[in-house]
Protein backbone atom coordinates (compact mmCIF):
# COMPACT_ATOMS: atom_id res chain seq x y z
CA UNK A 1 0.00 0.00 0.00
CA UNK A 2 1.66 3.14 -0.92
CA UNK A 3 2.83 5.91 2.07
CA UNK A 4 -0.42 8.41 2.28
CA UNK A 5 0.73 12.21 4.05
CA UNK A 6 -1.07 12.13 6.66
CA UNK A 7 0.28 16.38 7.52
CA UNK A 8 -1.83 19.21 6.42
CA UNK A 9 -1.01 20.12 2.53
CA UNK A 10 1.47 23.57 2.31
CA UNK A 11 -0.43 25.57 -0.30
CA UNK A 12 2.10 28.58 -1.67
CA UNK A 13 1.10 31.13 -4.02
CA UNK A 14 3.19 32.35 -7.04
CA UNK A 15 4.48 35.02 -5.30
CA UNK A 16 5.43 32.91 -2.29
CA UNK A 17 7.23 30.13 -4.70
CA UNK A 18 8.93 32.69 -6.36
CA UNK A 19 10.42 34.18 -3.57
CA UNK A 20 11.42 30.25 -2.05
CA UNK A 21 13.12 29.98 -5.52
CA UNK A 22 14.68 32.72 -5.58
CA UNK A 23 16.07 32.39 -1.86
CA UNK A 24 16.96 28.44 -1.95
CA UNK A 25 19.37 29.31 -5.41
CA UNK A 26 20.83 32.60 -3.59
CA UNK A 27 24.57 32.83 -3.04
CA UNK A 28 24.01 36.32 -0.09
CA UNK A 29 21.30 34.54 1.97
CA UNK A 30 21.82 33.02 5.43
CA UNK A 31 22.66 29.58 5.13
CA UNK A 32 19.83 28.92 7.67
CA UNK A 33 17.27 30.76 5.10
CA UNK A 34 18.28 28.80 2.34
CA UNK A 35 17.65 25.59 3.81
CA UNK A 36 14.37 26.00 5.15
CA UNK A 37 13.24 27.81 1.59
CA UNK A 38 14.49 24.36 0.20
CA UNK A 39 12.50 22.15 2.64
CA UNK A 40 9.02 24.29 1.81
CA UNK A 41 9.83 23.53 -1.83
CA UNK A 42 10.45 20.17 -1.25
CA UNK A 43 7.06 19.90 1.34
CA UNK A 44 5.11 21.46 -1.15
CA UNK A 45 6.38 19.33 -4.14
CA UNK A 46 4.77 15.95 -1.86
CA UNK A 47 7.91 14.27 -0.16
CA UNK A 48 7.63 13.47 2.90
CA UNK A 49 9.55 15.03 5.99
CA UNK A 50 11.46 11.88 6.54
CA UNK A 51 12.60 12.44 2.78
CA UNK A 52 13.83 15.94 3.13
CA UNK A 53 15.45 14.98 6.52
CA UNK A 54 17.44 12.80 4.20
CA UNK A 55 17.57 14.80 1.44
CA UNK A 56 18.80 17.49 3.68
CA UNK A 57 21.46 15.83 5.80
CA UNK A 58 19.27 16.74 8.68
CA UNK A 59 16.74 15.21 11.21
CA UNK A 60 13.20 15.21 11.26
CA UNK A 61 12.17 17.45 14.20
CA UNK A 62 13.60 20.51 12.54
CA UNK A 63 11.82 19.46 9.08
CA UNK A 64 8.79 19.38 11.30
CA UNK A 65 9.32 22.77 13.54
CA UNK A 66 10.20 24.47 10.22
CA UNK A 67 6.99 23.10 8.10
CA UNK A 68 4.88 23.95 11.18
CA UNK A 69 5.93 27.45 11.41
CA UNK A 70 4.61 27.95 7.48
CA UNK A 71 1.32 26.26 8.42
CA UNK A 72 0.65 28.82 11.32
CA UNK A 73 2.50 32.01 10.06
CA UNK A 74 3.35 31.53 6.44
CA UNK A 75 5.98 30.56 4.24
CA UNK A 76 8.02 33.85 4.72
CA UNK A 77 7.94 33.63 8.10
CA UNK A 78 9.26 30.43 8.43
CA UNK A 79 12.58 31.17 7.56
CA UNK A 80 13.60 33.37 10.57
CA UNK A 81 13.62 31.95 14.14
CA UNK A 82 10.51 33.28 16.42
CA UNK A 83 11.16 35.55 18.98
CA UNK A 84 11.59 33.77 22.34
CA UNK A 85 11.82 34.67 25.81
CA UNK A 86 15.23 34.19 26.92
CA UNK A 87 16.91 34.25 29.74
CA UNK A 88 15.81 37.13 32.10
CA UNK A 89 17.85 40.12 32.48
CA UNK A 90 20.17 40.66 35.64
CA UNK A 91 21.44 44.14 35.38
CA UNK A 92 18.68 46.62 36.69
CA UNK A 93 17.73 49.84 34.37
CA UNK A 94 19.35 51.79 37.28
CA UNK A 95 22.82 49.99 36.86
CA UNK A 96 22.82 50.75 33.32
CA UNK A 97 22.41 54.03 33.74
CA UNK A 98 25.11 54.00 36.18
CA UNK A 99 27.37 52.52 33.31
CA UNK A 100 26.15 55.58 30.87
CA UNK A 101 26.89 57.82 33.27
CA UNK A 102 30.42 56.78 34.10
CA UNK A 103 30.82 56.72 30.30
CA UNK A 104 30.30 60.38 29.73
CA UNK A 105 32.91 61.17 32.18
CA UNK A 106 36.33 61.07 31.66
CA UNK A 107 38.69 58.54 33.11
CA UNK A 108 41.34 61.18 34.37
CA UNK A 109 38.93 62.38 36.49
CA UNK A 110 38.21 59.47 38.26
CA UNK A 111 42.59 58.80 39.04
CA UNK A 112 43.21 56.89 35.84
CA UNK A 113 45.58 58.15 33.23
CA UNK A 114 43.69 57.40 30.53
CA UNK A 115 41.77 60.15 28.39
CA UNK A 116 39.29 58.14 27.16
CA UNK A 117 37.58 54.94 28.16
CA UNK A 118 38.12 51.68 26.29
CA UNK A 119 35.52 48.86 27.18
CA UNK A 120 38.10 47.10 29.19
CA UNK A 121 38.59 49.74 31.89
CA UNK A 122 35.35 50.90 31.42
CA UNK A 123 33.84 47.15 32.85
CA UNK A 124 36.74 46.93 35.67
CA UNK A 125 36.55 50.50 37.01
CA UNK A 126 32.13 49.18 37.21
CA UNK A 127 32.91 45.60 38.72
CA UNK A 128 34.89 47.49 41.73
CA UNK A 129 32.75 50.25 42.45
CA UNK A 130 29.22 48.64 41.84
CA UNK A 131 28.95 47.53 45.51
CA UNK A 132 29.44 51.37 46.88
CA UNK A 133 27.37 52.92 43.74
CA UNK A 134 24.21 50.36 45.08
CA UNK A 135 24.21 47.98 41.92
CA UNK A 136 25.89 44.41 42.76
CA UNK A 137 24.14 43.29 39.42
CA UNK A 138 27.48 44.85 37.57
CA UNK A 139 29.77 42.59 40.02
CA UNK A 140 30.25 40.17 36.82
CA UNK A 141 30.28 43.16 34.50
CA UNK A 142 32.32 42.03 30.87
CA UNK A 143 33.31 44.38 27.79
CA UNK A 144 30.90 43.01 25.78
CA UNK A 145 28.04 43.66 28.01
CA UNK A 146 29.32 47.24 28.18
CA UNK A 147 29.51 47.34 24.47
CA UNK A 148 25.67 46.42 24.03
CA UNK A 149 24.74 49.49 27.10
CA UNK A 150 26.41 52.04 25.57
CA UNK A 151 25.18 50.89 21.98
CA UNK A 152 21.63 51.10 23.75
CA UNK A 153 21.77 54.81 23.84
CA UNK A 154 24.47 55.61 21.27
CA UNK A 155 27.39 56.97 23.33
CA UNK A 156 31.21 56.22 21.98
CA UNK A 157 33.27 57.43 24.45
CA UNK A 158 36.19 55.60 23.29
CA UNK A 159 35.70 58.64 19.98
CA UNK A 160 36.34 62.15 19.57
CA UNK A 161 34.50 64.27 17.04
CA UNK A 162 35.72 68.09 16.84
CA UNK A 163 33.98 71.27 16.73
CA UNK A 164 35.01 74.40 16.08
CA UNK A 165 34.51 77.18 19.14
CA UNK A 166 33.74 80.44 17.92
CA UNK A 167 35.89 82.62 20.18
CA UNK A 168 35.48 85.88 17.61
CA UNK A 169 32.27 87.66 18.99
CA UNK A 170 32.24 89.39 15.30
CA UNK A 171 32.44 86.66 13.61
CA UNK A 172 29.29 86.53 11.35
CA UNK A 173 30.17 89.88 10.65
CA UNK A 174 33.50 89.21 9.44
CA UNK A 175 32.27 85.44 7.28
CA UNK A 176 30.04 87.55 5.33
CA UNK A 177 32.68 90.53 4.47
CA UNK A 178 34.41 88.30 3.62
CA UNK A 179 31.57 85.96 1.36
CA UNK A 180 30.84 89.75 0.13
CA UNK A 181 33.67 89.91 -1.49
CA UNK A 182 33.88 86.44 -2.81
CA UNK A 183 30.32 87.16 -4.94
CA UNK A 184 31.44 91.05 -6.06
CA UNK A 185 34.06 88.30 -7.69
CA UNK A 186 31.60 85.80 -8.93
CA UNK A 187 29.47 88.64 -10.70
CA UNK A 188 32.38 90.58 -12.23
CA UNK A 189 33.54 87.26 -13.62
CA UNK A 190 30.10 86.73 -14.97
CA UNK A 191 29.85 89.77 -16.61
CA UNK A 192 33.72 89.61 -18.30
CA UNK A 193 34.83 92.51 -16.45
CA UNK A 194 38.65 92.41 -15.78
CA UNK A 195 40.63 93.60 -12.62
CA UNK A 196 42.16 96.59 -14.96
CA UNK A 197 37.96 97.11 -15.89
CA UNK A 198 36.90 97.35 -11.52
CA UNK A 199 39.89 98.76 -10.45
CA UNK A 200 40.87 96.13 -8.08
CA UNK A 201 42.34 93.25 -7.64
CA UNK A 202 41.25 90.45 -4.83
CA UNK A 203 43.84 87.69 -3.89
CA UNK A 204 43.38 85.24 -1.35
CA UNK A 205 46.65 84.93 0.59
CA UNK A 206 48.42 82.78 3.49
CA UNK A 207 51.40 81.12 4.66
CA UNK A 208 52.34 77.60 4.72
CA UNK A 209 54.71 77.21 7.28
CA UNK A 210 56.62 73.86 8.57
CA UNK A 211 57.36 72.12 4.95
CA UNK A 212 60.20 69.47 5.86
CA UNK A 213 63.00 69.61 3.85
CA UNK A 214 63.93 65.60 3.92
CA UNK A 215 66.74 63.92 2.26
CA UNK A 216 67.06 60.55 0.53
CA UNK A 217 69.71 58.39 2.29
CA UNK A 218 69.68 55.74 -0.62
CA UNK A 219 68.38 56.36 -3.98
CA UNK A 220 64.83 55.54 -4.80
CA UNK A 221 64.27 52.46 -7.16
CA UNK A 222 62.42 52.61 -10.04
CA UNK A 223 58.80 50.51 -10.80
CA UNK A 224 59.71 47.28 -12.54
CA UNK A 225 57.16 45.84 -15.06
CA UNK A 226 55.61 42.46 -14.43
CA UNK A 227 58.09 42.57 -10.67
CA UNK A 228 57.66 45.94 -8.63
CA UNK A 229 54.57 47.97 -9.46
CA UNK A 230 55.89 51.14 -7.15
CA UNK A 231 58.90 53.09 -6.64
CA UNK A 232 60.94 51.11 -3.85
CA UNK A 233 62.35 53.96 -1.42
CA UNK A 234 64.49 53.46 1.69
CA UNK A 235 62.57 54.16 4.97
CA UNK A 236 65.00 56.40 6.28
CA UNK A 237 65.64 59.70 5.62
CA UNK A 238 67.50 62.94 6.54
CA UNK A 239 66.22 66.04 7.85
CA UNK A 240 67.53 69.05 5.96
CA UNK A 241 65.28 72.22 8.06
CA UNK A 242 62.08 73.13 7.35
CA UNK A 243 60.76 76.61 4.83
CA UNK A 244 57.86 78.32 5.06
CA UNK A 245 55.40 79.37 2.05
CA UNK A 246 53.73 82.59 1.64
CA UNK A 247 51.56 82.71 -1.23
CA UNK A 248 48.47 84.76 -2.48
CA UNK A 249 46.20 83.51 -5.48
CA UNK A 250 44.41 85.85 -7.61
CA UNK A 251 41.20 85.43 -7.22
CA UNK A 252 39.92 86.64 -10.97
CA UNK A 253 42.94 85.17 -12.51
CA UNK A 254 44.21 82.43 -11.03
CA UNK A 255 47.28 83.24 -11.12
CA UNK A 256 49.44 82.40 -8.20
CA UNK A 257 52.41 84.57 -6.56
CA UNK A 258 54.35 82.94 -3.85
CA UNK A 259 57.89 83.18 -2.06
CA UNK A 260 59.36 81.01 0.48
CA UNK A 261 61.48 81.80 2.64
CA UNK A 262 63.32 80.39 6.42
CA UNK A 263 61.03 82.11 8.56
CA UNK A 264 57.27 84.15 8.35
CA UNK A 265 57.85 87.05 10.17
CA UNK A 266 56.83 90.99 9.74
CA UNK A 267 59.73 91.21 7.32
CA UNK A 268 58.72 88.20 5.14
CA UNK A 269 55.33 89.65 4.89
CA UNK A 270 56.34 92.90 3.43
CA UNK A 271 58.75 91.30 1.20
CA UNK A 272 55.72 89.34 -0.24
CA UNK A 273 53.53 93.37 -0.45
CA UNK A 274 56.19 94.53 -1.99
CA UNK A 275 56.12 91.33 -4.28
CA UNK A 276 52.61 91.69 -4.91
CA UNK A 277 52.54 95.82 -5.51
CA UNK A 278 55.43 95.30 -8.27
CA UNK A 279 53.05 92.83 -10.11
CA UNK A 280 49.92 95.33 -10.73
CA UNK A 281 49.38 98.65 -12.55
CA UNK A 282 50.28 101.08 -9.79
CA UNK A 283 46.15 102.81 -10.41
CA UNK A 284 44.51 99.09 -8.94
CA UNK A 285 43.67 98.81 -4.91
CA UNK A 286 45.20 95.70 -4.09
CA UNK A 287 42.84 93.60 -1.72
CA UNK A 288 43.79 91.09 0.76
CA UNK A 289 42.04 88.04 1.98
CA UNK A 290 43.93 87.10 5.29
CA UNK A 291 43.83 86.01 8.45
CA UNK A 292 44.73 87.48 11.88
CA UNK A 293 48.17 86.40 11.94
CA UNK A 294 50.21 89.28 14.02
CA UNK A 295 52.56 90.02 10.97
CA UNK A 296 49.59 91.57 9.49
CA UNK A 297 49.07 93.72 11.78
CA UNK A 298 52.31 94.62 13.50
CA UNK A 299 54.33 98.01 13.46
CA UNK A 300 57.14 97.12 10.55
CA UNK A 301 53.86 96.23 8.26
CA UNK A 302 51.71 99.03 9.45
CA UNK A 303 54.76 101.27 8.61
CA UNK A 304 55.45 99.82 5.24
CA UNK A 305 51.53 100.54 4.39
CA UNK A 306 51.68 103.91 5.42
CA UNK A 307 54.35 104.53 2.18
CA UNK A 308 51.97 102.80 -0.43
CA UNK A 309 48.76 104.85 0.65
CA UNK A 310 45.31 103.29 -0.39
CA UNK A 311 47.55 100.73 -2.20
CA UNK A 312 46.44 97.74 -0.48
CA UNK A 313 43.28 97.16 1.21
CA UNK A 314 43.09 93.91 4.40
CA UNK A 315 39.76 92.08 4.66
CA UNK A 316 40.62 89.71 7.77
CA UNK A 317 38.79 86.24 8.31
CA UNK A 318 37.51 85.56 11.58
CA UNK A 319 39.48 83.99 14.48
CA UNK A 320 39.61 80.28 13.80
CA UNK A 321 38.03 81.08 10.28
CA UNK A 322 40.84 79.99 8.37
CA UNK A 323 38.39 77.34 5.82
CA UNK A 324 36.98 80.52 4.94
CA UNK A 325 40.27 81.34 2.76
CA UNK A 326 40.09 79.83 -0.72
CA UNK A 327 44.16 79.27 -0.88
CA UNK A 328 43.29 77.08 1.73
CA UNK A 329 42.21 74.57 -0.94
CA UNK A 330 45.34 75.51 -3.25
CA UNK A 331 47.42 74.42 -0.59
CA UNK A 332 45.51 71.53 0.40
CA UNK A 333 46.04 70.42 -3.65
CA UNK A 334 49.83 71.26 -3.51
CA UNK A 335 50.03 68.78 -0.22
CA UNK A 336 48.31 66.28 -1.87
CA UNK A 337 50.09 66.49 -5.31
CA UNK A 338 53.41 68.19 -5.57
CA UNK A 339 54.56 67.74 -2.02
CA UNK A 340 53.54 64.31 -1.59
CA UNK A 341 56.93 62.42 -1.17
CA UNK A 342 58.92 65.02 -2.34
CA UNK A 343 62.67 64.44 -1.63
CA UNK A 344 65.49 67.12 -1.99
CA UNK A 345 69.62 67.43 -1.79
CA UNK A 346 68.90 71.11 0.24
CA UNK A 347 66.28 73.40 1.53
CA UNK A 348 67.39 75.48 -1.80
CA UNK A 349 66.23 72.35 -4.11
CA UNK A 350 62.93 72.67 -2.00
CA UNK A 351 62.66 76.78 -2.49
CA UNK A 352 63.54 76.52 -6.55
CA UNK A 353 61.03 72.99 -7.13
CA UNK A 354 58.35 75.22 -4.95
CA UNK A 355 58.88 77.99 -7.24
CA UNK A 356 58.83 75.77 -10.52
CA UNK A 357 55.69 74.46 -9.44
CA UNK A 358 54.11 77.79 -9.31
CA UNK A 359 55.42 78.24 -13.06
CA UNK A 360 53.56 75.17 -14.05
CA UNK A 361 50.59 76.01 -12.51
CA UNK A 362 50.50 79.54 -13.57
CA UNK A 363 50.88 78.31 -17.78
CA UNK A 364 47.53 77.16 -16.99
CA UNK A 365 45.84 78.92 -14.21
CA UNK A 366 42.66 78.09 -12.89
CA UNK A 367 40.44 80.56 -11.07
CA UNK A 368 39.26 79.02 -7.86
CA UNK A 369 35.86 79.75 -7.12
CA UNK A 370 33.06 79.94 -3.67
CA UNK A 371 29.94 78.98 -3.86
CA UNK A 372 28.68 77.77 0.27
CA UNK A 373 26.07 80.50 0.63
CA UNK A 374 27.73 82.92 -1.58
CA UNK A 375 23.95 83.74 -2.60
CA UNK A 376 23.32 84.39 0.89
CA UNK A 377 26.24 86.37 2.23
CA UNK A 378 25.37 89.82 3.24
CA UNK A 379 27.36 92.57 5.08
CA UNK A 380 25.63 92.67 8.85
Amino acid sequence: MPFKRTRTELKLSDESREELSRIACSRTESVRRVERAKMLIAYEAGKSISAIAREMGTNRPRVERCMDKALQFGPLEALEDLPRRGRPPTITPEAKAWVIALACQKPKELGYSYELWTTRLLAKHAREHCGDAGHPSLSHLARGTVSKILSQDDIKPHRITYYLDRKDPEFDQKMAQVLHVYREIAILLQKGISAEEAMVATLSYDEKPGIQALALVAPDLPPVPGKHPSIARDYEYKRLGTVSLMAGIDLMTGRVIGQVVDRHRSREFIQFLELVDTGYPAEIKIRVVLDNHSAHTSKETRAYLKTVPNRFEFVFTPKHGSWLNLIESFFGKMAKSMLRGIRVSSKQELKERILLYFDEVNQEPVVPHWKYKIETATVL
